[in-house]
């Protein structure tokens, strides 16, 4: 009896393994998910519409893409519920554009292009896209979900998050909900969502592909027909069901009511005080007049970065723009508000060891970046740059900056921008003097105009001189220095800006690299206007490489007919020497002339040597 009785026990057991082990196998090959979750097999719907339904839930009006037949039912979906697609004539353009589209709405920039190559060709822009701290979305094809391989191409490093959609068309909608709420939480920056073909297409279609043309005989081909099946009705499995698109909660840290209370207890102490302004202060939520009003009524003087640029206007008292160096060493306290301790600060060695330094970045890796080494924070805070500074400025009601500390600046500033002018005046060897070119331009700009920095030594020399007329209207690569922005930065600031006089300040080594989304600004109807500094020549490298090394090896280019090259591509070129230098303004006037009129324009400019900014390494 014993004996029966563990026989018994003994297959018990194995008829409950036996069951536990076919629930896996069920759960594992989907048959479980199928139970719940049918597939609409004469549905016509695709998945692509999914992806459009949620882009236009959370405000979507542009998808920059190169087309690709891997990513096309998403594209033609969008174009139907009224997002506008926009096709440039390099991957890179696309992302740069969309970057533009979330820096200057407060939205997600989105951008798709296919797979392989047309994916890989988005890297560098996506990298920018992160050290610049932009919310983007980049979508990307990929080949069917058979093959098990996924997001294997270097996006892990470089996204706040990427993801394979390859577990079927429901899910679509949770993981681009999932993905824009990402983007913009905490630090914002891009994520990335490949898509399988298989996961876009409308079922009849994708059956089609899943047929096999000489199936084996027998008990192998059975096999291999209904796991093709399985999976193709787990791919499909409850697809069409509806689902909440609206968006998902975004996180933004903030300062706790004792750091600010910290601050406010520094900031009323202080008998000179800096401001440093970094592109963080620019994101959304706190709307940047805010943020402006919040500055005048502090009273300190700011410098201001990167986004930042323009946010206390063209001539503001309290806005400083010259001699940083001078004026941190003199500072008895500095506010870096999304500024960050990298090279553009010498990694914090400007910052005097006399001062109190109060450090707010809503990224800790930023915020404290080369802490200990050659600076220290009196307070680090994790937080939101805009809501801190305008609840410091609450705070603070009634008091303000003693005055003489601005004023001194401001007179400092003066002087230096003398200075600088008179350099303009300078005649050069050859062709034209490119600070005169620029103080020209920066004179006859619309007070609405929107500036994209897209160069190396010419585009240096435009940050000194030109100036931004208004917040949100200075667009440059940020950290990573990256170039080749200028085309989809441009493309990007028209769409958002349609009424706003857009110029992208080119070199001329810089221009090689999107010359050709002229065709796209005329196809879309997107009149910017190309002000190109020919020098022919990377001068920002040649000005140290020839005194250091004795040799211009690879610095040299040509004086290219660029002018001519935007006629081809439909645009309006206007050619700027010597010769013309009378004429300058009359010339500039008539390209603003053609861009109202609806043509993109480049002015290619003939520039020569000079020694502003002497000194100034690029590595």
């Amino acid at each position: 009896m014993e004996a029966l009785g563990a026989l018994g026990n003994l297959l018990g057991c194995c008829a409950v393994a036996g069951l536990c082990g076919f629930v896996f196998a069920a759960y594992k090959c989907g048959l479980l998910y199928q139970l719940f979750h049918k597939a609409e097999t004469k549905s016509p719907r695709n998945g692509g519409e999914s992806v459009a339904e949620v882009l236009r839930a959370h405000g979507v009006k542009y998808v920059f893409t190169l087309v690709g037949g891997h990513i096309s039912p998403i594209l033609v979906a969008c174009e139907k519920v009224g997002i506008r697609i926009v096709d440039t004539r390099h991957e890179a353009t696309a992302v740069f554009a969309a970057d533009a589209v979330a820096r200057l709405s407060g939205t997600v920039g989105v951008a798709a292009v296919t797979a392989g190559p047309g994916l890989t060709n988005t890297v560098t822009a996506m990298k920018n896209a992160q050290m610049a701290e932009s919310p983007l979305l980049l979508i990307g094809g990929a080949a069917g979900t058979l093959l098990q391989v996924r997001v294997d191409n270097g996006f892990t490093f470089i996204c706040q998050w990427c993801l394979s959609q390859g577990r079927g068309a429901l899910e679509i909608v949770p993981t681009v909900r999932k993905a824009l709420a990402i983007a913009q939480s905490g630090t914002p920056g891009p994520v990335f969502i490949e898509f399988p073909i298989d996961t876009l297409y409308p079922f009849h279609l994708v059956s089609q592909e899943f047929a096999v043309k000489n199936p084996p005989k027998g008990l192998v081909g059975k096999i291999v027909n209904w796991y093709l099946n399985n999976h193709l009705m787990n791919l499909f499995a409850g697809a069409w069901e509806t689902r909440d698109v609206s968006p998902l909660p975004v996180d933004i840290p903030q300062a706790t009511d004792d750091q600010v209370q910290k601050c406010i207890e520094l900031v009323s102490r202080a008998k000179k005080p800096v401001i440093l302004m970094g592109s963080q202060s620019t994101l959304p939520p706190t709307p940047v007049d805010d943020i402006r009003k919040a500055l005048e009524d502090l009273g300190i003087p700011c410098f201001l970065g990167g986004m930042s640029r323009g946010m206390l206007g063209k001539d503001n008292p309290i806005h400083i723009r010259q001699n940083r160096r001078e004026a941190l060493k003199e500072a008895d306290l500095v506010l870096l508000a999304g500024a960050v301790c990298d090279f553009r600060l010498s990694y914090g060695r400007v910052l005097s060891r006399r001062s109190k330094i109060i450090a707010v970045n809503r990224d800790k890796t930023q915020l404290l970046k080369n802490s200990d080494i050659f600076w220290k924070p009196t307070l680090a805070i994790q937080g939101d740059i805009g809501s801190f500074i305008v609840r410091l400025s609450k705070g603070l009601k009634g008091h303000r900056c003693p005055v003489e500390w601005p004023q001194s600046l401001k007179a400092q500033d003066a002087t230096k921008e003398k200075a600088n002018r008179s350099k303009a005046d300078e005649k050069t060897e050859h062709h034209l003097n490119p600070l005169k070119v620029l103080h020209c331009v920066d004179e006859l700009m619309a007070e609405d105009s929107i500036i994209v920095a897209d160069g190396g030594d010419f585009v240096g020399s435009a940050a000194y001189i030109m100036k931004p007329r208004g917040p949100l209207r200075w667009l440059d690569p940020g950290a990573f220095g990256t170039l080749g922005v200028g085309g989809g930065f441009a493309l990007g600031a028209k769409l958002c800006r349609p009424e706003s006089e857009v110029w992208i300040v080119y070199g001329d080594g810089s221009l090689g690299y999107s010359v050709a989304e002229f065709d796209t600004f005329t196809r879309f109807k997107t009149p910017v206007i190309a002000l190109v500094g020919n020098d022919a020549c990377w001068s920002q490298i040649a000005r140290e490489q020839v005194p250091m090394l004795g040799s211009n090896v690879a610095c040299g280019l040509a004086f290219t007919d660029y002018h001519v090259v935007a006629d081809g591509f439909g645009g309006k070129g206007f050619l700027i020497g010597r010769q013309d230098e009378d004429r300058m303004s009359d010339i500039i006037k008539q390209a603003q002339k053609e861009a109202r009129e609806g043509k993109a324009t480049l002015i290619n400019v003939l520039i020569g040597k000079t020694n502003f900014r002497e000194g100034s390494i690029s590595v």
